[in-house]
């Protein structure tokens, strides 16, 4: 009996979210006297999974799951969990492992916590910390399924290094039919993703158009951050819209969120509010962002953006 974690990857490389639900899952199997069992998908150097834990790694190389497929994922994972006989199964809450991990919860007959943000503070009853309310208030969750799936919140574990090294097998799951099929995936590959991003630089209709998103770009390359916006500059075209965030766009848990002219909408605020560390420039004293935000700037971003940008290149020639 073992701890199962699905390590999810993108062109045969391991996302970040691998590694740390890998850690993560080594906490877990620390508590229960057991080992981690990670599931690799089409990954051909999945035994750097060690390096974070994973005693065993079941590597999966098939075809038809080339592109992500909830149901086929769920099928696979199923299989790996009941071949090891594990009682905890581990995904991470990309909106990929949060469509999957309900199908997987009901195929092992398993209970599912969502949005964990510690190891659990009992294995008996097992007890798991998770963000409620929009992130506003934490719940501890009992999961009482002699399986259980947990779900652990990007950024939220961090990454772990253990130093093993895992045995490797070659594991061929009963693929499930599904009605659904990927025709083409279309990603821009030159930048950050906002999901695996530890910083994010999200600019808003401050900014008065999109021709002057060019020093929230630099300031995010001076960073190494991943680019986002408001809901509204979305709407309007100025940026893709796979750069929202918030509520109803894409959920951020990054270290450090840093919002340019954005007031700081409720619907934004509930989507951002994971992340670690919060600053916000804006000329308006009274924006909503600024209760939310650890640390405010009342100022033009046009002023304090480039200025930003120097101070931090000059620290990291001093410091190169």
């Amino acid at each position: 009996m073992s701890v199962l974690v699905y390590t999810e990857s993108e062109n045969n490389k391991f996302k970040k979210a691998a590694f740390e639900v890998v850690s993560y899952a080594k906490a877990i199997a620390d508590q229960m006297s057991t080992t981690v069992t990670a599931v690799a998908i089409n990954v051909d150097n999945s035994e750097s999974l060690g390096n974070y834990g994973a005693t065993k790694v079941l590597s999966i190389k098939d075809d038809s799951l080339a592109t992500f497929n909830a149901k086929k994922y769920a099928g696979a994972i199923e299989s790996a969990a009941k071949n090891e006989d594990a009682k905890v199964v581990v995904v991470s809450s990309s909106a990929d492992s949060k469509y999957l991990a309900p199908l997987l919860a009901v195929g092992l007959e398993a209970g599912y916590a969502s949005n964990v943000v510690e190891a659990p503070s009992s294995v008996s009853p097992f007890t798991v910390k998770r963000t409620a309310f929009t992130n506003k208030a934490f719940a501890n969750t009992e999961i009482t399924t002699d399986v259980k799936v947990v779900g652990l919140s990007n950024n939220s574990f961090g990454i772990v290094e253990h130093g093993i090294s895992p045995s490797v097998e070659d594991f061929s799951p009963s693929i499930p039919d599904s009605g659904v099929s990927v025709e083409s995936v279309d990603k821009a590959t030159d930048k950050v993703s906002i999901a695996d991003a530890e910083v994010v630089v999200s600019a808003g209709r401050g900014l008065k158009g999109p021709e002057n998103w060019g020093m929230v770009e630099e300031l995010a390359d001076v960073l190494g951050a991943a680019t986002a916006c408001s809901k509204p500059v979305s709407d309007l075209g100025w940026r893709p819209h796979g750069e929202h965030v918030g509520q109803t766009g894409k959920p951020v848990a990054s270290n450090l969120y840093i919002a340019i002219g954005i007031s700081g909408a409720i619907q934004h605020l509930a989507g951002i509010n994971a992340s670690k560390v919060k600053v916000v420039v804006n000329t308006d004293p009274e924006a909503p962002f600024f209760k939310a935000a650890d640390y405010g700037i009342v100022g033009d971003a046009f002023e304090v953006v480039p200025q930003l940008i120097e101070k931090l290149k000059a620290f990291k020639a001093q410091n190169a």
